[in-house]
């Protein structure tokens, strides 16, 4: 296949994507407001959204039958995605068509074009798992790291004459995300009905925090015996600052490694991408011998494994 043709089909595809990202997923915001360019009491619905709008509306519904989602409400809500399970499919599908579609053109000259365009659809997926995996994790280590903070300004308020949940909701106003959006959803749980205990701990764990865990024993406990709530909570807080600059160091120790291990995985995978899109038939023979194929699918599992390992490995437990 011309060289050319090939370059300027994925050139097309990234058009594509480019299109579909800044158009249809996040589009640019109209110089006049839409209620004044729209008569009164009409509202104009496009025909892209109106099938946007049934495809998922469709998907909503066979989804809400089964009782595990890939992408479900509170996986999305812990990574601090505002968009609903059934937009973020329907955006995971866009992206998965496309690079099925640059795996077309990528292998259409060596007649590998089916294995291109799954792997590369697949990619899709496995992103979106990805950086759901990854924004879950920063944002618990961002409250991690908020944790005695909070506690500091909730230790402040009771001394200025507050109550606990009034405390809790000028916190709630006033912290950075996700503090903020967090003790929010416990006033407001508190507001409906729930123990005031009961919403701190499972917000412990659902952030996966001891320290905030530590807090919410800590208010259980004088809930039921009394005393000086804002001296245990200056007391906690000064726990929580000394484990914090220990588990600090301890990660600016461990930086070196957890870049090498990034680096190792890293570098296999980006040579054979650049071999691909620079030389294709480079790896052609792999694909047209069975024991090529059996040799790619071992180097993947031992890339795997070995990417386990090395993270596993960089992991310090504190």
């Amino acid at each position: 296949m011309n060289p050319v043709v090939l370059g300027l089909g994925v050139g097309v595809a990234l058009l594509a994507l480019l299109v579909l990202i800044f158009y249809v997923i996040a589009p640019p915001a109209p110089r006049v407001a839409r209620d004044r360019r729209l008569a009164p009491g009409v509202e104009h619905v496009s025909a892209l959204t109106r099938v946007t709008q049934r495809t998922t509306a469709a998907i909503e519904s066979v989804a809400s039958k089964r009782s595990s989602r890939m992408f479900g409400p509170q996986e999305l809500e812990l990574a601090g995605i505002k968009t609903d399970p059934s937009s973020f499919v329907v955006i995971v599908a866009s992206a998965a068509s496309v690079f099925a579609l640059i795996g077309v053109l990528v292998g259409f000259a060596n007649g590998t074009w089916f294995i291109w365009a799954v792997l590369l659809a697949l990619l899709a997926p496995v992103g979106a798992k990805l950086i759901i995996s990854s924004r879950t994790s920063k944002r618990r280590a961002r409250f991690a790291d908020q944790v005695d903070d909070t506690v500091q300004l909730v230790a402040g308020s009771l001394r200025a004459g507050h109550g606990l949940n009034r405390s809790l909701a000028g916190v709630a106003s006033d912290a950075e995300d996700p503090t903020s959006e967090e003790l929010a959803r416990v006033v407001n749980e508190v507001r409906l009905g729930r123990n005031l205990s009961d919403s701190l701990a499972i917000t412990a764990q659902r952030m996966r925090s001891e320290d905030f865990e530590w807090v919410a024993q800590a208010i259980a406990i004088n809930q039921e015996t009394g005393g000086n709530l804002a001296e245990v909570l200056d007391q906690v807080g000064k726990t929580i600052r000394d484990r914090n600059e220990i588990r600090r160091q301890v990660r600016a120790l461990s930086a070196e490694g957890r870049l090498s291990a990034i680096v190792l995985v890293a570098l296999p995978i980006l040579v054979f991408l650049f071999l691909v899109i620079v030389q294709p038939t480079y790896f052609s023979s792999f694909f047209q011998n069975p024991l090529g194929i059996v040799a790619l699918i071992v180097a993947g599992v031992l890339l795997v494994i070995g990417s386990i390992w090395t993270a596993l490995t960089v992991r310090v437990k504190f």
